[in-house]
């Protein structure tokens, strides 16, 4: 993070008057005096100060909905990759809630709260996942309803599910688990493939008309139904 975005995020100024600071020579880092603007530093690590007193840097709580294009991986870090990281410009460390595969795209959380981080990762917590998926070839009522009941998988056999027909290669189904990759999976075991998989709800958080690639922070309203 650079020195000037640290001291915004501290609620110490803004970028621009931190700027003032540092060319006064009033800035530091680990005890010597910052001379050069844009200094990077480790928030976790670094000790920054003004006119010699310690910044104490307390991250606010984040969190964040992003719509994830496909093409980007969900990870916070993956050498020659895109990765959603990329995309949302925080001062804080965030990290993703759950995974999106590569060639799927919609619905992501990313938070610093470990504490929500488990209580939407957790399947215990039966949080809903809902997906919208579309596949090969016309999907039959008979596999819709074996995805329904659920189907056996290495890790054992899937837990019962919400399916609801859109077209005859499309439909929605509701997860309260999240095995790697399940979907796809899932829809293989009855001899047809995903050609296309976009979450649109995680619990009660909605993608809506959030376009891909885009951010946005958590109502209070959303915030405060996910700890309930």
């Amino acid at each position: 993070m650079r020195i000037q975005k640290f001291l915004s995020a501290a609620g110490i100024c803004s970028r621009r008057r931190g700027e003032a600071f540092i060319k006064a020579g009033r800035v530091s880092l680990n005890g010597q005096i910052i001379v050069e603007l844009g200094t990077k530093i480790d928030p976790e690590n670094d000790q920054v100060s003004i006119d010699g007193k310690p910044i104490k840097y307390e991250p606010a709580m984040l969190y964040i909905a992003l719509n994830k294009p496909t093409d980007y991986v969900t990870s916070c870090r993956h050498p020659g990759q895109k990765i959603v990281l990329d995309l949302v410009d925080v001062a804080q460390r965030v990290y993703p809630i759950g995974r999106l595969d590569k060639d799927s795209s919609g619905l992501l959380l990313l938070t610093n709260d470990g504490r929500l981080h488990h209580k939407l990762s957790h399947p215990s917590f039966n949080h809903e996942k809902e997906y919208d998926v579309t596949v090969a070839k016309p999907i039959t009522d008979g596999a819709l309803q074996k995805l329904a009941t659920g189907l056996p998988m290495m890790e054992g056999k899937t837990r019962p599910a919400k399916v609801q027909r859109i077209a005859s290669r499309r439909f929605r189904i509701i997860l309260k688990e999240g095995k790697n990759r399940q979907v796809r999976r899932m829809v293989r075991k009855v001899g047809n493939q995903v050609t296309r998989l976009k979450r649109i709800r995680v619990a009660g958080i909605k993608l809506g008309q959030l376009p891909p690639g885009k951010w946005r922070h958590l109502t209070e309203k959303e915030k405060e139904e996910i700890w309930l």
